[in-house]
């Protein structure tokens, strides 16, 4: 499933817990193989999202940090 489109996550503005709890729902509805972009501005989101995505058996392909803005590629374990 590389090749579908990213699934657009944009949860900036919200604060902890709500963007690990948001972004653990979309990766449960994410098929196998699938690409979530998550873009958060809470500084918790750095540390939190990197955790979920490790316990989740997912592939946490790139974090880029902007400013207050960090967005997150995850990659849907197989």
């Amino acid at each position: 499933m590389p090749d579908a489109p990213a699934i657009e996550l944009d949860l900036a503005g919200l604060k902890c817990p709500l963007p690990v709890l948001r972004t653990r729902k979309a990766l449960r509805t994410l098929p196998a193989g699938g690409l979530l972009r998550v873009t958060c501005t809470d500084p918790l989101a750095g540390l939190d999202i990197p955790n979920l995505v490790r316990e989740e058996g997912d592939t946490l392909e790139a974090v880029d940090r902007v400013g207050t803005v960090t967005r997150f590629a995850i990659r849907r374990a197989p």
